[in-house]
């Protein structure tokens, strides 16, 4: 299984950015059947969950994008997304995206997102 994120860039603050992240050697019914997950690291700082979202498709996150960044999944593409509007300069950072199968985690390289003021 590998996990492929993309999509991070240079955007001024108020921005939006689109991540997505395609997992290739999962077959559908693991896929659908995981828990998946963008992080985000910081410079200096310690990597945090930024949004989850399960099999049963309700999406969790961390007070501080909560309103702003919507995370999505389509299970026929076995592809994550991660919607981020009104973007700040304090979420720039590496995020990466994960998926959780039972006790299986996989993780993507990380892309990187900075949000200029």
């Amino acid at each position: 299984v590998q996990l492929q994120a993309s999509g991070g860039g240079l955007v001024q603050a108020g921005g939006s950015l689109r991540l997505s992240c395609k997992a290739s050697g999962m077959i559908l019914s693991m896929f659908s059947g995981s828990t998946l997950a963008w992080y985000r690291q910081g410079s200096g700082k310690q990597r945090e969950s930024v949004a989850t979202v399960g099999p049963d498709r309700v999406p969790n996150y961390t007070d501080s994008v909560q309103g702003r960044f919507t995370i999505s999944k389509d299970n026929t593409k076995r592809t994550i997304y991660l919607q981020m509007n009104s973007l700040k300069p304090e979420d720039t950072a590496v995020y990466f995206c994960k998926a959780t199968y039972g006790s299986q985690e996989y993780w993507g390289q990380g892309t990187l997102v900075t949000v200029s003021s």
